[in-house]
């Protein structure tokens, strides 16, 4: 679960980045509903053929996103985190997708990272434990 937020406003996405980004929001709806090792289990076939995400980009597939979705701007973190790979995705791009963890009090989060860091998360690296993730695919897989 993440903290509520509003959706944000930075202008109207073009058109092509809107219908993508509409389209990722679905399919990350239909990925959500997945149990967790499916989900890996596709999040890792997506992931073929594409480089690392740097951190712009990730923060901007993440904004189109945010600023798409209502439900992803809010506190459907496991939505927002699986669109946000799948728009990257759609540019030849991967970030790290995690699902993970804290434990007092207990939560659960979905969060990409970009470059070793969280892409546009309120709470500092570390404060979640990953539990489930799947990188940019190594050159050496």
């Amino acid at each position: 679960m993440s903290t509520p937020v509003t959706v944000t406003s930075g202008g109207r996405l073009p058109l092509v980045l809107r219908s993508l980004t509409f389209l990722a929001v679905g399919a990350a709806r239909v990925l959500a509903r997945l149990p967790p090792r499916r989900i890996r289990a596709v999040l890792v076939v997506l992931r073929a053929g594409a480089g690392p995400a740097d951190y712009d980009r990730a923060r901007r597939a993440r904004h189109a996103v945010v600023t798409t979705s209502v439900l992803c701007a809010g506190e459907g973190c496991l939505q927002r985190s699986l669109a946000t790979a799948l728009v990257c995705r759609a540019y030849g791009v991967w970030p790290t997708w995690h699902v993970g963890v804290r434990t007092e009090p207990f939560m659960a989060h979905a969060w990409v990272e970009a470059e070793g860091r969280p892409v546009d998360e309120p709470d500092p690296p570390g404060y979640y434990h990953s539990i489930l993730s799947v990188p940019p695919r190594s050159s050496d897989e």
